[in-house]
């Protein structure tokens, strides 16, 4: 058994070992020690000096870089949308400062933005799933056609939405359908309203731009049960292809690439990435800027995927759109073949009555 005296020795010892450290601390290695601490703590000054020169450089030159491509937009952008119409439907909580430049670079592709609308969280509750069916019920009288028999009911209510975003009569180019607007006004009113309208919708879009809800960064998610978030993606993803299959042409622009990424969702899937078309990275002036690209390669045809990550183009294609044809075309009984006739009595063929809903 260890005694007294063994625990005495060792404070000793200990005590002893600490006024040697401090004598010569003190004394002959004073200097020494001193100076080697004074050039690590210079070296540590110096490095940090110098990253943040580097890193003042970088921001300066993505500075100038955004500055760039944000002066080059117009150009770039000039006439590629002239006239069209085009809604906005954005899927939940975006930041207006993206939701506004993305108008901008619609505005400077010279297209008409008719529409903001936004879907709100009772779209994707699953508590109010029943109110959804009920209102989707009363509604399909309203819609241009009837919804496939085997349509989900968030597919049928992501057609039902386009109907009104797009509905226009060929007799009154200008003006929305009492359908479409019986549609926008059941969606975004009452106590649990799907939808938000910035503005009353008074015209039919020809093409839309769906725009995303960013994923959170990993430490603010509230990570989801998976099922959960299956069912939000599916319901969003219903959203841009009856955007798609309801108007000349849709885009979705997303936030970054990564997980719970709706571009990546898209990718992940062969048949829809084949029919749809998407840019990433929105929150940017370069993604913003190609979302009018995007749209009208997608109205004249082209399919793409477009950002500087993997699978993706950076860059649209450029294409020219046919002109606008906006003459007012009545159905005439008493012809046949799809004649029609304008309301001066010229008669005319559906086929050359132009873009609309």
């Amino acid at each position: 058994m260890i005694d007294f005296r063994y625990h005495l020795v060792s404070l000793i010892s200990v005590f002893l070992a600490l006024a040697v450290g401090i004598a010569l601390g003190a004394g002959p290695l004073k200097e020494t020690i001193g100076d080697t601490l004074t050039g690590q703590v210079e070296q540590l000054r110096t490095e940090k000096d110098e990253l943040r020169a580097q890193l003042e450089d970088a921001n300066g030159g993505l500075d100038d870089a955004r500055t760039y491509i944000d002066a080059a937009g117009e150009r770039l952008l000039g006439g590629t949308l002239q006239d069209r119409r085009v809604a906005v439907v954005v899927l939940g909580a975006v930041e207006e400062d993206e939701r506004t430049a993305i108008d901008d670079r619609l505005a400077q592709a010279g297209a008409d933005v008719t529409a903001h609308a936004t879907l709100t969280d009772a779209w994707f509750d699953p508590d109010l799933r029943s109110f959804r069916s009920q209102l989707a019920s009363l509604l399909a009288e309203d819609v241009a056609e009837p919804p496939a028999a085997d349509a989900t009911l968030d597919e049928q209510l992501a057609q039902t939405l386009v109907d009104g975003l797009t509905g226009t009569d060929p007799a009154s180019p200008d003006a929305l359908t009492a359908d479409a607007a019986n549609i926008l006004a059941i969606l975004s009113e009452g106590d649990n309203p799907l939808i938000s309208l910035a503005d009353p919708v008074e015209t039919g879009a020809d093409a839309i731009v769906v725009v995303a809800v960013p994923s959170p960064p990993a430490e603010e998610s509230t990570t989801p049960t998976p099922a959960a978030d299956a069912s939000l993606q599916e319901a969003q993803l219903a959203v841009l292809e009856a955007a798609q299959d309801g108007s000349e042409g849709a885009v979705l622009a997303d936030g970054p690439r990564g997980e719970g990424a709706l571009v990546d969702a898209v990718l992940a899937d062969d048949a829809l990435a084949a029919a749809l078309t998407t840019v990433s990275d929105a929150d940017r002036v370069s993604g913003q800027v190609n979302v009018p690209l995007a749209l009208a390669a997608r109205i004249g045809g082209k399919n793409g995927h477009y950002g500087t990550s993997d699978a993706e183009t950076p860059i649209p294609p450029a294409v020219e759109l046919a002109p606008v044809d906006r003459t007012p075309v009545v159905v005439d009984p008493e012809t046949t073949g799809g004649t029609s006739a304008d309301p001066t009595g010229e008669p005319t063929t559906e086929e050359t009555s132009g873009a609309g809903g």
